[in-house]
């Protein structure tokens, strides 16, 4: 189950044959060929901002930065809060091995 498997090469089948052999060509100055005509450009759809869009827009904006502001700060707090009960318990450890070491 947990042996790997190698991957066989087929043999090759039948005769193989050597690769054609290409001969070089000389090429003649002709006239040239016309110019493609220019396609049409596609119509896209124009968007008009009314003022009811741009206040939706504004509003969902204000909603995003206050959302990513949320989780940022939160996730500050976090660390902040990690940092100082392990400030906390470095200072129990010490003074306990500091205690411990004064009564011997």
């Amino acid at each position: 189950m947990f042996q790997p498997k190698i991957p066989t090469m087929p043999r090759p089948s039948g005769l193989v044959t050597p690769p054609a052999v290409v001969q070089p060509t000389t090429i003649t100055p002709g006239t040239p060929a016309p110019a493609p005509a220019a396609a049409p450009a596609p119509s896209r759809p124009v968007v008009q901002l009314t003022p009811g869009t741009a206040v939706a827009l504004v509003g969902a904006g204000t909603a995003v930065v206050l959302v990513v502001g949320t989780v940022l700060v939160s996730l500050l707090l976090a660390v902040a809060v990690t940092s100082a009960s392990v400030a906390v318990c470095a200072v129990v450890l010490r003074s306990l091995i500091a205690s411990d070491a004064k009564r011997r």
